[in-house]
Parts: structure tokens; sequence; C-alpha cells
């Protein structure tokens, strides 16, 4: 099962940087596998640890992916780095092995710490579209146009019906996000 979540992990110069990213769990370990090429791969890569967010907040994922990251944070307990200050949980993470594969290495990592910060009270059918649709848009140059219109045509149904503001704005973003790729796709290359 992968459980969609916001890593945070730390950049160069020490900054956070705060990207959406699916987890899967193993046993007792967690499991990473960004795609290859991404600033969270090598950040993860070097500083060999994260944060994994658990949160209900779905304008963060679609924030992320339309360049809007400034989300308040707080410093992580056991490890360098933040977490999301408004986080459900989180899980302190430190990678012990690295699966090397040239699209999606794969990073095993253990919890050093992990903490509840409030109650899941789940997701509402407008919430579970805007994740599917941000997941589209971090894939907009894999996937042909048709196959994200068909979904976000179905999706779309899910946010008419059940949203509140905040999956409203989350769906603005992401639809602006896909117009913006695809006017840049008709331009011109020099």
């Amino acid at each position: 099962m992968i459980r969609e979540t916001l890593v945070t992990s730390l950049s160069a110069d020490g900054g956070p940087h705060l990207a959406p990213m699916g987890v899967q769990a193993q046993g007792d370990r967690l499991l990473l596998a960004p795609f290859r090429p991404s600033r969270s791969l090598d950040n993860l890569l070097r500083a060999r640890c994260a944060v994994i967010n658990y949160c209900d907040d779905v304008r963060i994922f679609a924030g992320c992916l339309t360049g809007r990251r400034d989300w308040p944070l707080c410093a992580a307990e056991k490890i360098p780095g933040f977490r999301l200050r408004d986080a459900l949980a989180h899980a302190e993470v430190v990678i012990e092995e690295v699966e090397e594969d040239p699209l999606r290495p794969r990073l095993h990592c253990r919890v050093v710490f992990e903490a509840v910060h409030a109650g899941f009270r789940g997701f509402n059918r407008a919430q579970s579209a805007v994740l599917e649709a941000a997941i589209l848009v971090s894939r907009l140059s894999l996937l042909p146009a048709e196959k994200i219109d068909s979904e976000i045509e179905y999706l779309k149904i899910a946010v008419d019906k059940t949203a509140g503001r905040a999956e409203k704005q989350a769906w603005s973003w992401l639809m602006q996000a896909i117009v913006a790729h695809r006017a840049n796709a008709r331009e011109p290359r020099p």
C-alpha cells in the first residue's frame, strides 16, 4: 500500500524542501522511491534523513506542485530537519539502504521518531480527487493529454459535489498548472 505524504528534506544550504511523495510500509521500514532527477532525491541521498508528514490539507500537496512551498514548519525532534507544523502526524527517518535504479532509486528508511499531533477525521471525496489530480500534475510530461483530460473530467465531479474552500483552492492551482504546462509545450523552442 502506498500512502500519499509530504516529505521534508534538507537542501544543500540546510533549508527545508517539501514535496509530495508516496511512501510504502515494508515491515518496520518505510520505502521512498522518488523519480530521478529530483531535488528531493538529491537532498535525501546527501542528508540521509527526512521527515514524512501525514497531512489532510490537500492545499499543501497542490501547493508544492504549483510553486507554493511556504507552509509553516517547525524543527524535527531527533534528526536535523523540519516537519510540517500542522501535520496530523510525522515520522522522522534515516536512510539505511539505497537500491540504485536509473529511474526510481528505492530508499529504505528506518523510523527513529514518530508523533501524532491531531486526529484524522477522513477525507471527503473532493480531497481524494485533489490528491489524484496532484499525482496527474506531477506526471504531466509523462502522460498523454487525453488521459489527463479524461481523469480530470471524472475527478471534477467529486470536487463540484463535495469541495470546501480549501479543496476548491487546491483544485484551481492544479488546473492552472495544467494550462501553464500546455502553453509552455506549445511555445517554439530556440
